[in-house]
């Protein structure tokens, strides 16, 4: 490790109340979130921020979680596990 861990962006799903949601949005901008889509009609938006700055997401008025992006990979279409 290069120490540096806390500092590395990551994705993240954050799920906010749609009644807030611009609200919200600005709240996360200011808490460190790089906004890179928006689903208003749903409440959830996306984005990538440094690890350390998750639990300030957490804390914004009207955000209901956050949770990491996850990629799953499936096996190639001729793989022996399918």
């Amino acid at each position: 490790m290069n120490g540096t861990s806390g500092h590395t962006p990551v994705g993240v799903i954050v799920a906010v109340d749609p009644d807030c949601f611009m609200e919200a949005v600005e709240g996360l901008r200011r808490a460190g979130l790089t906004v890179t889509s928006e689903q208003p009609v749903l409440g959830t938006l996306s984005g990538t921020v440094t690890e350390d700055r998750i639990n300030a997401l957490e804390a914004v008025d009207g955000v209901n979680s956050v949770d990491r992006e996850r990629i799953t990979r499936l096996p190639r279409p001729n793989s022996p596990i399918q």
